[in-house]
C-alpha cells in the first residue's frame, strides 16, 4: 500500500506563538516533525501552512510545502485544500500527522495508514495508549476513547470515560483496577474521499460541545477504527514547558 503525509502546521498558535519556527537544539520544530515522517514508509511527505515563514524555512531544510488558506479553522479543514491542490484520488490515503509532534515514532506512522488500509468499513484510523494515573484520567486536556470489540470508536471525551461510579464514590485517588483506560493519540489515517466530506459537513454539535473534531465524523456515523499503538508517544509541544522538555530529551547529557 501506499500513502502520503500531511503536516499542518500553523504560525500563529494561542499558546505557543511561532510554535513551528522555535528552535529545538539545532533544527525547527517543523523540520523535525518532517525528518521523522520521512523516515515513515509514506510516498510524500507535505507540510500544509497558511504562512510565508513556514514555507520558506521547510523549502530551506528542502521539504515540500503547500500554501494553503489563512481561513481553515482546523487541521482537517488545511489537508482537504492540499488533497485538492495535488488532486490525490478519493480511494487514497493519507495521514495526518500533527505539527507539533517533534519525536512521533515513523512505526506509529506506518500503523495507521496500514489500519485504515485494512478496515474497508472505517473511514479513519486512529491510535490510543493506556493512562495509567487518575490524574491523566481527570485531566480534560488528555482526550479519552472508548471502543466496542471490533475496535472501532465508541465515543471521544474530555472527560473520564466509562465512568467509574462505584469506584469514584468511595474515592477519587486511584483507578479502578477492572478497567482499561485509554489516552486517544491525536494521530489519523484517511481517505481523500472522506476529507471532501469532512469539510462540507457543519461543525456537530457534540463536536463544538467537546472541542474535537473526530466527533464531527462519528455525529455523521463515520466509523473510526482505533488500536493501541504500537510505540510509545512522546508528548507534542503545546507550551514552553512542553518545548523545554523535548530540548532536555535530545541535548546530551554532559555526564
Amino acid at each position: 500500500m501506499k500513502y502520503n503525509v500531511i503536516i499542518p502546521a500553523r504560525y500563529a498558535s494561542t499558546r505557543l506563538p511561532g510554535k513551528p519556527l522555535r528552535d529545538i537544539v539545532g533544527q525547527t520544530l517543523i523540520e523535525r516533525v518532517y525528518r521523522q515522517a520521512t523516515h515513515s514508509n509514506a510516498v510524500r511527505v507535505i507540510v500544509a501552512t497558511d504562512d510565508e515563514r513556514i514555507v520558506s524555512t521547510v523549502q530551506d531544510f528542502g521539504g515540500e510545502v503547500a500554501l494553503t488558506s489563512v481561513e481553515h479553522a482546523s487541521g482537517t479543514d488545511r489537508l482537504a485544500e492540499v488533497v485538492t491542490q495535488l488532486g490525490l484520488a478519493d480511494d487514497e490515503i493519507v495521514v495526518n500527522v500533527q505539527g507539533d509532534e517533534p519525536l512521533i515514532p515513523p512505526v506509529v506512522i506506518n500503523q495507521v495508514a496500514e489500519n485504515l488500509a485494512a478496515n474497508l468499513t472505517a473511514g479513519v484510523a486512529t491510535l490510543c495508549e493506556p493512562i495509567n494515573s487518575v490524574e491523566q484520567l481527570l485531566d480534560p486536556n488528555i482526550v479519552k476513547v472508548v471502543a466496542d470489540t471490533n475496535n472501532c470508536a465508541l465515543y471521544f471525551s474530555r472527560a473520564p470515560i466509562p465512568w467509574p461510579r462505584d469506584h469514584f464514590a468511595q474515592a477519587q485517588s486511584s483507578l479502578p483496577v477492572d478497567q482499561n483506560y485509554r489516552r486517544h493519540i491525536g494521530l489519523y489515517a484517511y481517505r481523500v474521499g472522506l476529507l471532501h466530506k469532512f469539510v462540507a459537513w457543519p461543525m456537530a454539535e457534540i463536536e463544538k460541545t467537546e472541542a474535537l473534531e473526530q466527533l464531527r465524523f462519528m455525529h455523521q456515523a463515520v466509523t473510526i477504527h482505533v488500536a493501541d499503538s504500537l510505540a510509545d508517544v512522546p508528548p507534542g509541544v503545546d507550551t514552553e514547558a512542553d518545548l523545554q522538555a523535548v530540548i532536555n530529551r535530545l541535548t546530551p547529557s554532559k555526564s
